[in-house]
């Protein structure tokens, strides 16, 4: 990971365009490729970023000594930072994460729908729980009835944060030609209109399961949109 504190202006060009004006702030660049910007407040939640895979390219102004980040990802969008005065900049490797460890609830979850893949799809087969990837194990990997692979990430409550997990897990998996086309699926006893509004722009399908149902009191079921 590469942390950065610089005075920055940040401007977004794609579906929509955005400017952030000159003022101090947190840049992380992780290792994954994502790339952003902190402000000192909102809690975790970036002021804006760029998700992976998307590239970095870095330059120095030969007149006026400003550094200029360009990140652009695969549908083109552009993320330009340019860095007026760098007062912190560090490299530090993490190593590998063992992940998030799940509560009750959501281990439950994962081992019932294990047991019964079928409930999102008829057909369904189960290649393994805890799929490892080199960011993290996906918490099912299945077989459609087509054969295709299918990545499940389950929550108990599903919000942006696990979509974008999914979304990272994913594009991990694509690039493995054995495995390849592989899709996701988005699971959780409930889902926010964010999280599915973000899920339906990666191409991710969400699931909402019962968890009183599949635990047996009443025929396995799930919805999937």
């Amino acid at each position: 990971m590469r942390i950065v504190i610089a005075r920055c202006t940040v401007d977004y060009a794609g579906r929509l365009s955005a400017h952030l004006p000159e003022a101090k702030r947190l840049l992380l660049v992780k290792s994954d490729g994502s790339v952003s910007i902190h402000a000192d407040d909102r809690a975790y939640k970036p002021l804006n970023w760029m998700s992976p895979p998307c590239t970095l390219k870095e330059a120095d102004g030969e007149q006026d000594g400003r550094t200029q980040w360009t990140v652009t990802n695969k549908a083109g969008e552009r993320l330009v930072i340019t860095l007026l005065e760098i007062e912190h900049d560090s490299s530090h490797d993490l190593g590998v994460d063992p992940g998030l460890q799940k509560d009750g609830v959501e281990a439950h979850l994962q081992e019932l729908l294990a047991e019964q893949i079928e409930t999102l799809g008829s057909g369904w087969t189960l290649v393994r729980r805890e799929y490892p990837t080199a960011i993290g194990p996906v918490d099912i990997m299945a077989r459609d009835a087509a054969g295709a692979h299918v990545a499940v990430e389950i929550k108990r409550r599903g919000e942006i944060d696990g979509v974008e997990q999914l979304t990272r897990y994913l594009d991990l998996l694509n690039r493995d030609p054995l495995l390849a086309p592989v899709r996701g699926v988005f699971a959780a006893q409930e889902i926010k209109p964010q999280a599915r509004t973000l899920a339906a722009d990666r191409g991710i399908e969400c699931a909402v399961l019962d968890y009183e149902v599949l635990r047996g009191m009443d025929d396995p079921s799930a919805r999937l949109f």
